[in-house]
This record gives structure tokens, C-alpha cells and sequence, in this order.
């Protein structure tokens, strides 16, 4: 299919409350892309098992930006089509210092979600999975010290950290072999080098063939700044961080205001039907 524009959004505080429905109004925005010719698709730092029953709820077809632009995934075969893999000998040393620091952390990997025994993120998966339509469900798996020091784990396109340290996230974020972003105060993902929604972003509308000249991003962290900075257009919501609004050509209302339908309607229609 051949797509005029390309509009890529935060799903957490974006599209949507965490833990609450795609609302009406940002539905009736959503349709309003479509309808336009525009390519509309999520960017977010969830797994492609997250995103599952999003994408089955609003039929999307347009390959999806996950773990923070570790990959992308095609929400119609429910498979990861492109992932920029942390190097597998990287993945070892990280997750061993992880391990050894009892630091809570999870990886993303096409085969599955793995977690650590410190890890408490398990229990955000099984309740998406709770609603998740058959199909749809992460798979979710445990990680052993036995894996990782015998290197015997899939390769991962994003490791997770929750609550670090700040000198482990100092640590972390000075190293020049991986990527780096927080996507919430207490996260802090782990990518390979150069990996981000921004380059995502950009490798997806060469995929589509939309020149990078009419892509628009919307988002609310840290983790969402290379997307915006990358897209043509770079939209903050009201809710945003100052960092984040900073790095931004446009700011809209509040997630909870349905800022996303508000910036579709006041900001990207207009620059597409002018």
C-alpha cells in the first residue's frame, strides 16, 4: 500500500492512560490518519508480546516500533520483521553484573520475555495476558544464572532495568557498546549501540516508502526524545517531561485530554491537507 504520511505515537501516557482503553476520541484520530493515507503505528518500549491486543483492537497493519527501537514487528503475523541485536558476549557480562548486583531486570527477546528471579515484572505480563486475546499472549519465561554464565539464552533486542542504582545507571549510561533511555522514572532500558525509536522510526518509513519529510512522532519521556528529534515533525504531550518538550516542534494537551487526538487534529491534518 502506498501511504502519504507516516505517524508513529508513544502508547503508555500518550495514546493512552497505562492500564486503561484507546479512548473514542483518539480512536475517531486514528481513523482520520487512515482515512487521509497516512500509515499510523505505535512506538513503544514494550515488548511485541505487549502490543498484541492493541494492535488486534485497532486492526493495525503497519509494522510497529518496540523495546524502545530495538525492533520492529508485524502486528498481523504477531512476529518481530527486524531486530537490532545486543551483542550475545554483551548480553552475558551485562546481565552477570546485573545479577550479582541483585538489580531487578528483565530481557526482550523474539522467543519470549525472560526474567530474573529479582524481577517484579512479571506480574504486568501475566495481567496483560489475562486480557489478552488467544494468540496474543506474551510468553513468559525464567531466566537461570546457569543460562547466562553457559551464554544457552535467545539473543535480546532490550534488557530492562527497574530501580537501579544510581551508580549502576551512571555506569551504564557512560558506556559507549550500548544504548541507553529511561521510559518511566524507574526504568532504565538497555540497547545496542545507536538503537532508538528514531532510527526505528526513519528505517520504517524507508520500509514504507514515505519520505522522511512527512513523518510525525508523538511521545511523553525521555526514551521517546530520539523520535521526535528524528521525525520531520515532533509532537509533546502535555504531560510530557520538559526535557522531552524541549526537544519538540509542537506541544499538545495532556494524555488525559486526549492531547494525541487534539495534536492529529490541530497539528497533522492540517499540514497534510494544506
Amino acid at each position: 500500500m502506498e501511504y502519504k504520511f507516516l505517524v508513529a505515537t508513544d502508547i503508555d501516557n500518550t495514546l493512552l492512560i497505562t492500564g486503561t482503553d484507546v479512548s473514542a476520541e483518539n480512536r475517531r484520530a486514528i481513523k482520520a490518519i487512515e482515512d487521509a493515507g497516512g500509515a499510523f503505528t505505535l512506538a513503544t518500549g514494550r515488548s511485541f508480546y505487549l502490543i498484541g491486543k492493541y494492535a488486534e483492537d485497532l486492526k493495525l497493519t503497519v509494522p510497529c516500533i518496540v523495546s524502545n527501537g530495538g525492533g520492529l514487528a508485524d502486528p498481523v503475523a504477531n512476529k518481530e520483521i527486524k531486530s537490532y541485536i545486543i551483542d550475545k558476549a554483551l548480553v552475558r557480562e551485562l546481565m552477570l553484573m546485573l545479577w550479582e548486583r541483585k538489580i531487578n531486570f528483565a530481557g526482550y527477546s523474539s522467543e519470549g520475555v525472560f526474567f530474573a528471579p529479582t524481577s517484579d515484572r512479571r506480574e504486568f505480563f501475566e495481567n496483560y495476558n489475562r486480557t489478552a486475546p488467544e494468540g496474543r499472549k506474551a510468553v513468559l519465561c525464567d531466566l537461570t544464572l546457569d543460562m547466562i554464565q553457559s551464554g544457552n539464552m535467545p539473543v535480546f533486542n532490550k534488557i530492562l532495568t527497574v530501580e537501579a542504582d544510581p551508580d549502576t545507571c551512571r555506569e551504564l549510561r557512560a558506556r559507549k557498546d550500548i544504548s541507553c533511555c529511561a521510559s518511566t522514572a524507574t526504568f532504565l532500558d538497555i540497547m545496542a549501540p545507536g538503537a532508538t525509536k528514531g532510527r526505528a522510526l526513519l528505517d520504517l518509513a524507508d520500509l514504507l516508502g514515505v519520505s522522511r519529510d512527512m513523518t510525525f512522532a508523538l511521545g511523553d519521556n525521555e526514551n521517546d526524545i530520539e523520535m521526535l528529534r528524528d521525525a520531520k515533525y515532533g509532537i509533546a504531550m502535555g504531560n510530557a517531561t520538559e526535557e522531552t518538550k524541549a526537544a519538540c516542534d509542537y506541544v499538545t494537551t495532556d494524555c488525559k485530554d486526549d492531547g494525541f487526538a487534539k495534536a492529529v487534529f490541530d497539528i497533522i491534518l492540517p499540514k497534510i491537507c494544506r
